[in-house]
């Protein structure tokens, strides 16, 4: 017997209509800033309360990276799960901790913290005001691959709940086979012994050509071993702005003190301006040009960046080559965006307040 499968349209029109509907749906959902102030936080039966800026659980549907702020009250302890994604933290208020496969990890505002794949994990407040922190995690990238597996182990202690996924450590022989198991056990190795912290206390600001003061907070350049989810934070001097640029792929910027305007267009001189302030999340859309400005003459603004670089964004980069798919302006023209970098007025870094 012959199996064949029939359409009544020529698969042409059947997969240029899907493609259609998508970009259409994807547009509709698209969002440039998302105010804190909009994110409705509700209780959860992890005992912790959830908002979502963007992703799939808000009604915001998203294809890379989620972000979603979360609450923990004091004297609570949430449940524990897991996940088949990674996540990162970014912690923005109070003081709470969070357990990673039975290590407790303490926090404050502007901590950062990793969650691996499959790492159980949960988060509890022994204070007396509330903790708040932010999560980005590659759940829908992992959702579009059809791999996403959440499992909730309730109040168990870690020691009674099943381990990571298990994988083959060795092989003797250079067969393809053999070298194979090598890469991948050696990946699972150096991904179970990366970091998972960063304290504020150790972050080190520097200044940058884009006229900028900043300090990486989660990268494989500061030993973290993640899915390609980055963050890194940047303040902009008071009255200042960052130099234009664009970059394939999303990015994320939470603007954890301050507030200003960023401009995003299809050319550096078509575009529109964008109102945020704290709490607020700007969605620097794929390839677009942008720059951000601090309206406050006095102040700096302080905002986290966060992508999904050396896997989904290098990826881009390489389908694409040889497209450049990182502009920036000329040294003379960036200078005049950002001004001489040498009059800026630095104030001391201080830990982040929330509200």
């Amino acid at each position: 017997m012959t199996n064949s499968a029939k359409t009544s349209t020529t698969h042409y029109e059947v997969q240029k209509k899907r493609r259609a509907q998508f970009i259409e749906e994807w547009r509709n959902n698209r969002r440039t800033v998302v105010h804190g102030v909009d994110v409705e936080i509700h209780e959860t039966p992890r005992r912790i309360s959830t908002g979502v800026y963007l992703g799939k659980d808000g009604d915001s549907p998203i294809r890379t990276v989620d972000a979603a702020v979360h609450q923990v009250t004091s004297g609570v302890v949430s449940t524990i799960h897991r996940h088949s994604w990674d996540a990162v933290m970014l912690c923005v208020g109070g003081f709470a901790w969070t357990e990673i496969d039975g290590k407790r990890i303490s926090w404050g505002p502007g901590d950062s913290l990793y969650l691996p794949a499959w790492s159980w994990h949960r988060h509890g407040n022994d204070g007396d005001i509330s903790a708040r922190y932010m999560s980005f995690s590659s759940e829908p990238l992992i959702d579009v691959l059809g791999f996403g597996i959440l499992e909730d182990g309730g109040d168990s202690p870690v020691a009674e709940l099943p381990g990571h996924p298990g994988f083959a450590a060795s092989m003797p022989g250079n067969d393809i086979y053999a070298r194979r198991i090598r890469r991948l056990a050696a990946d699972q190795i150096e991904r179970f012994n990366g970091r998972l912290h960063t304290s504020w206390d150790e972050l080190e600001f520097l200044q940058s050509p884009r006229g900028t003061r900043t300090t990486f907070l989660l990268d494989r350049a500061v030993g973290y071993r993640t899915s390609g989810l980055t963050m890194a934070m940047f303040e902009i001097g008071p009255g200042r702005a960052q130099s234009m640029h664009r970059h394939s792929g999303e990015a994320w910027l939470y603007v954890v003190e301050g507030q200003g305007h960023s401009f995003m267009g299809p050319e550096p001189d078509q575009g529109e301006d964008y109102e945020w302030g704290k709490g607020d999340l700007i969605v620097v859309d794929h390839y677009s040009w942008h720059q951000h400005f601090n309206d406050d003459m006095e102040k700096t603004a302080r905002v986290v960046r966060v992508h999904i670089l050396d896997t989904l964004l290098n990826t881009m980069n390489a389908l694409c080559y040889p497209l450049n798919l990182l502009e920036e302006p000329p040294d003379h023209i960036r200078s005049q965006q950002t001004g001489d970098l040498k009059t800026i007025a630095w104030p001391e870094v201080e830990r982040p307040s929330w509200p």
